[in-house]
């Protein structure tokens, strides 16, 4: 473990955007692993204490990623994400570490300066917003959460925090992509299943495992949820094979760190 001292103030945690959230008025990242203070092999943005990183570096790669987004470190949530469809809706007065104990994978607020966040290191994250209320919702959708439709789970429930059908932008961000996702058959045919896209998710290539594009099916997830196509926006990028932007668990077992995706309320 480090125990040498954390530097604070110094470069802002990386991240990547979404054109249509920020166009959208959203205050919002994916975070890389660029711009923490983690040492190897977390190095350097990693959010999670429990693989056995510094706590107090990990703390301070949550108050660089608070600054970035312009909210107080205390009002940027995450739970313990089980790979379902719970959802947990936050008014910014809940205590963050109560919070992060909570069972979820969709975090909702619109509260103005609440911060809806999921973290992950090969998953899906959504992040989710609607521009007439200001609402917005973060959505962690791994294979498991995609075979159950996480991301139709988030719509409806950020529907129903707004009050009605809303008017939703949503971008899929950073994940394992359809190049390195290998899949056996019996996960092949659950995610086939998982939207209308069907065999069409799944990439069959002769001498190779098969590999499953869990961008389309989310995509599609969304689309039938009811968000036009052009309302989601994709923020590319593969975990797996970009070891020098980002986390990833099944490149790195036993030693990855997790990145966090997330999305401020507008009020």
């Amino acid at each position: 473990m480090n125990t040498s001292p954390i530097p604070t103030g110094s470069r802002p945690a990386g991240a990547l955007e979404s054109p249509l959230l920020a166009a959208a008025g959203f205050r919002h990242a994916f975070f890389t692993r660029d711009g923490g203070v983690s040492a190897p092999p977390w190095g350097s943005l990693n959010f999670l204490i429990a693989v056995g990183d510094d706590p107090a570096a990990v703390r301070e790669n949550w108050a660089r990623a608070a600054a970035r987004l312009g909210v107080e470190p205390a009002r940027l949530y995450v739970l313990s994400q089980v790979h379902g469809t719970v959802s947990h809706v936050l008014d910014g007065s809940e205590d963050r570490d109560e919070v992060a104990r909570r069972r979820g994978d969709v975090t909702l607020s619109r509260v103005q300066g609440v911060a809806a966040s999921v973290r992950t290191a090969d998953c899906v994250p959504v992040l989710c917003a609607d521009r007439a209320s200001g609402a917005v919702a973060a959505i962690h959708s791994g294979w498991r959460g995609t075979v159950v439709n996480a991301a139709a789970a988030g719509v409806a429930a950020l529907r129903a925090l707004a009050g009605g059908p809303g008017d939703l932008v949503a971008a899929i961000g950073p994940h394992i992509g359809g190049c390195c996702f290998q899949v056996g058959e019996d996960v092949a045919e659950l995610l086939a299943g998982a939207s209308a896209l069907g065999e069409a998710a799944v990439i069959r290539a002769p001498g190779e495992r098969l590999r499953v594009d869990l961008r389309r099916i989310v995509r599609a997830q969304l689309e039938a949820a009811g968000l036009h196509p052009g309302a989601i926006d994709d923020v590319p990028g593969c975990t797996f094979c970009e070891p020098e932007r980002f986390h990833s668990y099944r490149r790195d077992p036993g030693r990855s760190g997790r990145m966090l995706s997330a999305i401020v309320a507008r009020g």
